[in-house]
């Protein structure tokens, strides 16, 4: 059982960056992938990145591929993405997802999901 937290969402001028971070519970983060997924409203939710358990690999939409880079720092549980030269389109309920690490990485099928963060990118 994994608990996950997001912060850092907010206000953005169009251009700005902001970083969001997502912390975990439990003692096994080491083992999960880890993504980043946003939903606006009236919108199904999008996939944004992917890192692997050992932080080795990445995967981004096309939409964000340039301008976020997904990270993690294991010894704290806590994965990031950094956001870059925004897009009012990216505004959006951000939200961040883990699952084993024994599970194919590249894939959006997640088991577990934090409350979201809402980032807001004005033009």
């Amino acid at each position: 059982q994994v608990q996950l937290v997001e912060s850092g969402g907010g206000l953005v001028q169009a251009g700005g960056s902001l970083r969001l971070s997502c912390a975990a519970s439990g003692r096994t983060f080491s083992s999960y992938h880890m993504g980043w997924f946003r939903q606006a409203p009236g919108k199904e939710r999008e996939f944004v990145a992917t890192i692997t358990w050992n932080g080795r690999s990445t995967y981004y939409a096309d939409s964000v591929k340039g301008r976020f880079t997904i990270s993690r720092d294991n010894a704290k549980n806590t994965v990031y993405l950094q956001m870059n030269s925004l897009k009012p389109e990216d505004t959006a309920e951000y939200y961040c997802a883990a699952k084993s690490g024994r599970l194919p990485p590249f894939t959006q099928e997640y088991d577990y999901w934090g409350q979201g963060t809402q980032v807001t990118v004005s033009s």
